[in-house]
């Protein structure tokens, strides 16, 4: 009987561990989460969100809760309504994507951050 040293076993072995790598190599890059009061305190232009005409004329009250992405210069990136009223929230998602934060860091390097941040509306 003889055995052959083959070195698929090894290349299987690398192949396996460098797919391990590319999967978890996105979390080093993973963004740093900010609590509302940290965002707004860092928020340095932040226009006011308006109602819509819509929802001013069925005269909607309610609150809007926001997912915000906030990039490495400090803009915002991404607003996404996490709950509340779509109609409502077209004031709050319009006025968002205006905001400029003070850059985030961490290490001392400027990170992308998310946040959430809450609207009420009151007519």
């Amino acid at each position: 009987m003889s055995f052959c040293v083959c070195p698929r076993p090894k290349l299987l072995i690398i192949s396996a561990s460098f797919a391990i790598a590319l999967l978890f190599a996105p979390l080093g890059l993973a963004e740093l989460k900010v609590d509302e009061a940290e965002a707004k305190k860092a928020a340095t232009e932040k226009p006011a969100p308006t109602l819509s005409p819509m929802a001013r004329q069925l005269k909607l009250s309610g609150t809007v809760e926001l997912a915000v992405q906030i990039d490495e210069s400090g803009a915002v990136s991404d607003v996404q309504v996490a709950k509340g009223n779509s109609v409502l929230a077209i004031g709050a998602v319009t006025a968002v994507k205006k905001w400029k934060f003070e850059p985030f860091t961490q290490d001392g390097k400027p990170v992308k951050a998310s946040t959430t941040l809450v609207f009420e509306f009151k007519q």
